[in-house]
């Protein structure tokens, strides 16, 4: 007798992604959406462009360690800077987030800026919502393999150009644009160009919520940073449920919600998620669903604001715009707001008064010190100066600290702009100044042209025992 063949059940551990057809939405937080993709783009891609002193306005050089920011020029000693800066984008986000939620994954993520983008090309060429749908059930043919393959052709070529910006914020971009042209890219700038490239075209053309939903941490700790006087993107319940849908021949029953069960919001939303169910990690704050709600209200000859930008104090008790605003400014964002004005304060201040001028000195470790004519001690040190300002300056440098101390090398130098150079400096003081032992002594460099201009650093001279 067969035995009967054992049945196999396969148990899935994560869910299969479902495919979102993202619609077009149409209204005022729509309009303000696109105009952060018009001005983050015109930012991204004209930056590299512009020149500012005969050289490219934006500019990090790593090879040089130089990075140049309009009139500034920054040096691997500038780290501080970058410090202060990502401390204020920090506090700009915990700002912003306690005030109105997640506006900045909504507005002006890159994630987001692109995905729009790329959802844009995609409905140029396939069409809307429905005839995406449709295209893609049918079987493959000529003109679907043509649709697609030119879909992807524009999204790659996005990619690339995105790359290709990215590398010119590291190489001159006019060189790169000729190193292309001659098909004489670096290794380092092809890697990063399609490096880049692959990033944006995977990011928002094929992973898109998936991006929001498992790899931005952001989503993860959002909720540490709301209370209930947060402005979030909000489903009036209350006024809403129960949900029915509206009927052409027959009056809407009295006991009916608002909500007319069209789902609009849900067909709007870029991660597919129901904003009826409540606050999820899912939402970006795009306020897509907001747009198609208040559409769908006017058509019907509803009050908008079944779905809008609220808080959840203000749905509870039924505040007033007036209310609402007056609840913003809490403890939490008034900490916020101080502690940000001060650091940028603080950024702002330090950068507008930093001396363009910087020197180390380095002892000879070689010798520590040696005798030169008439039993004179000589020490010998290594200046490393940089003019970090755009401009040209001759310096004169000043030593001081013992009786009788002087330079017995040439006491100016000269620097154009942007320029480091290492300066051997010889010091000689009489037999018989100073103590047995290290001398503590000072170099002082000022420009000549400018006294305002100056910078000085402390040293030690050797006098044997």
């Amino acid at each position: 007798m067969s035995q009967p063949t054992p049945t196999v059940s396969v148990i899935k551990m994560f869910a299969s992604r479902e495919d979102i057809y993202v619609r077009e939405a149409k209204g005022r937080y729509t309009n303000w959406r696109w105009a952060c993709v018009w001005l983050t783009q015109l930012v991204f891609y004209g930056l590299p462009w512009l020149s500012w002193n005969e050289r490219q306005a934006v500019l990090f050089e790593l090879g040089s360690r130089k990075f140049y920011l309009f009139g500034v020029v920054l040096w691997p000693q500038d780290l501080i800077y970058l410090a202060l800066l990502l401390i204020i984008c920090a506090y700009a986000l915990f700002l912003f987030t306690a005030v109105a939620g997640r506006v900045w994954c909504g507005f002006s993520c890159p994630q987001t800026v692109y995905t729009e983008i790329f959802m844009w090309v995609e409905r140029k060429i396939e069409g809307t919502r429905s005839a995406r749908m449709r295209l893609d059930k049918q079987a493959w043919s000529l003109s679907k393999s043509a649709r697609k393959s030119a879909k992807h052709a524009v999204w790659a070529a996005i990619g690339l150009w995105t790359g290709f910006t990215f590398a010119g914020y590291f190489t001159p971009i006019h060189t790169l644009a000729a190193e292309v042209v001659a098909l004489a890219l670096g290794p380092w700038q092809s890697f990063w160009i399609l490096f880049y490239g692959f990033a944006t075209y995977g990011n928002a053309g094929w992973m898109r919520e998936q991006v929001c939903r498992h790899m931005c941490p952001y989503a993860r700790f959002q909720s540490s940073m709301f209370d209930r006087d947060t402005l979030i993107v909000s489903y009036d319940k209350a006024r809403g449920e129960p949900r029915g849908a509206l009927s052409k021949t027959t009056a809407k029953p009295a006991a009916q919600g608002a909500c007319i069960d069209c789902s609009m919001c849900v067909q709007v939303c870029p991660t597919g998620i129901d904003i009826r169910n409540g606050l999820q990690y899912d939402c970006i704050g795009c306020a897509a669903c907001v747009d198609a709600c208040d559409s769908v209200m006017d058509k019907i000859g509803a009050p908008r604001g079944l779905v809008r930008f609220t808080t959840e104090n203000a749905l509870k008790n039924k505040f007033s715009p007036k209310q609402i605003r007056q609840r913003a400014l809490r403890p939490r964002v008034l900490l916020y707001s101080v502690i940000l004005a001060a650091i940028v304060v603080a950024f702002l201040g330090s950068l507008l008064t930093r001396m363009p001028l910087k020197l180390n000195v380095i002892r000879d470790r070689g010798s520590m010190a040696r005798e030169a004519e008439n039993g004179a001690i000589e020490n010998v040190y290594r200046l490393q100066v940089m003019n970090t300002d755009e401009i040209a300056h001759r310096y004169r440098i000043v030593v001081s600290g013992m009786d009788g101390i002087a330079l017995a090398t040439p006491d100016e130098v000269a620097l154009q702009g942007a320029e480091s150079r290492s300066i051997p400096a010889t010091v000689r003081v009489a037999h018989g100044s100073g103590a047995p032992g290290a001398n503590k002594i000072a170099f002082e460099l000022k420009a000549i042209n400018d006294d305002s201009v100056r910078v000085k650093e402390k040293a030690s001279f050797f006098v044997p025992r």
